[in-house]
């Protein structure tokens, strides 16, 4: 198989993972009254069909990426994405809302999989200079998909009830899978995972030589660090619920107290689950840093507009849809020129005016109020999606970039963590700060707050490289000569 080829079917395999997982999460939304209408069961039991699996999931991302690096993105991600499209289907056939959960969780597990391997496997295929635009037409694919699920969702509910839409990620999901299998390698690639593990000393050698099995996986770091983000992320899912009640300043107890006790273990410990290469990495914190504030401030701003549009305007949720569409087609088209914009200028400049753009979009939504003008609101979401869009792209390049081929899969579950802390982070501030208020005058005090969560990523983007830094160690290199086609392709 030529080197274009597996680039392409990595890609397409990385892009259709990335988009089935931003689809699901957008399309329940929608289905979720229908749901509890069919099974007759409570709001409660429904809410934790979204709890179970994002507690799951943020459990499992730093330990699925480790898995990938000790036993290759290509199987992990076929695992993962096979996975999630049957788990779907059973979903769309449960007969009970226990099924519904208990799926959710299995989902969780795949999602957990899936996710990190679709940075791991650009990371293995593309060199370091032609990284950044895959990663931008995968964060196109997101904010598409993502844009695209309350519509398809909305319209599939309503002509054929909640269970056709699981069925919608089966088929995405299964090719998503099969790309991944069809794609060879090659063969620096697929043995840099076990020369960085060792070179890092994260790999156990067994009388022969070879990696004993689940050497250098760190289960017990696993498990402390797992347990800290799961209780971190279900807190905050049930901090807008009943605000800090007992429940929640445990969860927090619990997460404060296994965090701390992961970072002892990880400083004594021989074998770190998060090896050192990525957390030396100048690149790699700032660029964690802007993208959980970057989601933070996005999502508890689209959070209270969603309540402002519904409750004060009295848009349905179709028309609340279409109203925030520029979101989306701002951050499909900002994707792929960020790539541009960080090959000219840095990565720095780049992440710095879409941190801008996402504050300035900021501020104009918390201004929004019944006689706004549409042009205005639109506007507001523009600025939204175009920083938000150029943020993620460039920082999660960043990340990928920084670590080492043989920690791709860690790196990647890391970028994947901070983007799923930071929406849950986002909406508990906003509900917090919006507490007591009517959606009319909650807004106002409510994003400036978020504005400044987002004028701080920007602060944390000045500490990005002005240019381009060599990649980490076991990165395949370009060829001399690239084939035109696919240079001109990848441009």
């Amino acid at each position: 198989m030529t080197a274009a080829r597996t680039r392409r079917l990595t890609l397409v395999g990385s892009v259709l993972g990335a988009a089935v997982v931003a689809l699901d999460g957008t399309v329940l939304t929608v289905a979720q009254p229908s749901l509890r209408r069919d099974l007759d069961t409570s709001l409660a039991a429904v809410q934790w069909t979204s709890t179970a699996y994002l507690v799951t999931v943020a459990a499992l991302l730093v330990f699925a990426g480790r898995l990938g690096d000790r036993f290759g993105h290509r199987r992990v991600f076929a695992i993962g994405a096979i996975g999630f499209g049957a788990t779907s289907a059973g979903i769309g056939l449960a007969p009970g809302i226990g099924w519904v959960i208990g799926l959710r969780v299995l989902q969780g597990v795949t999602g957990a999989l899936l996710q990190p391997a679709t940075l791991g496997l650009l990371r293995a295929v593309y060199p370091a200079d032609l990284l950044a635009r895959p990663i931008a037409w995968r964060t196109g694919a997101i904010g598409l998909s993502a844009a695209a699920g309350p519509l398809v969702g909305g319209a599939l509910t309503a002509q054929l009830g909640w269970r056709s839409v699981f069925f919608l990620t089966v088929v995405p999901a299964a090719v998503a899978g099969i790309a991944a299998l069809l794609v060879r390698l090659p063969p620096s690639a697929e043995g840099a995972a076990a020369e960085g593990a060792a070179a890092e000393g994260t790999v156990f050698h067994g009388a022969a030589g070879a990696p004993a099995p689940g050497a250098g996986l760190d289960l017990p770091g696993a498990g402390l660090l797992g347990g800290a983000l799961a209780a971190l992320v279900f807190t905050l899912a049930e901090l807008p619920e009943y605000g800090p009640s007992p429940a929640v300043w445990l969860g927090l107890a619990v997460a404060t107290a296994l965090g701390t006790a992961f970072h002892r273990h990880e400083r004594r410990t021989r074998h770190p689950l998060l090896p050192p290469a990525v957390l030396r990495a100048p690149t790699v914190a700032p660029a964690l840093g802007v993208l959980l504030t970057a989601s933070a401030a996005l999502f508890g701003t689209l959070f209270l507009v969603t309540y402002f549009l519904q409750d004060v305007l009295a848009l349905d949720p179709l028309g609340c849809a279409l109203r925030a569409l520029p979101l989306a087609l701002a951050m499909v088209l900002a994707a792929p020129a960020s790539a541009t914009l960080s090959r000219r200028h840095g990565p720095r400049r780049a992440v710095v005016a879409g941190m801008s753009s996402l504050t300035l979009g900021t501020v104009l939504a918390s201004g929004f109020r019944t006689d706004t003008p549409v042009l205005t609101t639109s506007a507001a979401f523009v600025l939204l999606g175009a920083g938000f869009g150029a943020v993620m792209a460039t920082a999660t390049t960043a990340v990928v970039r920084a670590a080492p081929l043989g920690a791709a899969g860690v790196a990647g579950g890391l970028q994947q963590t901070a983007m799923n802390i930071g929406p849950a982070l986002g909406v508990a501030a906003a509900t917090t700060l919006a507490a007591g208020r009517a959606p009319a005058g909650a807004l106002t005090p409510a994003l400036v707050v978020l504005a400044a969560v987002a004028a701080t990523g920007a602060l944390l983007a000045t500490r990005l490289p002005a240019t381009h830094r060599p990649p980490g160690p076991s990165t395949p290199s370009a060829p001399s000569a690239p084939e035109p086609a696919l240079r001109d392709a990848e441009r």
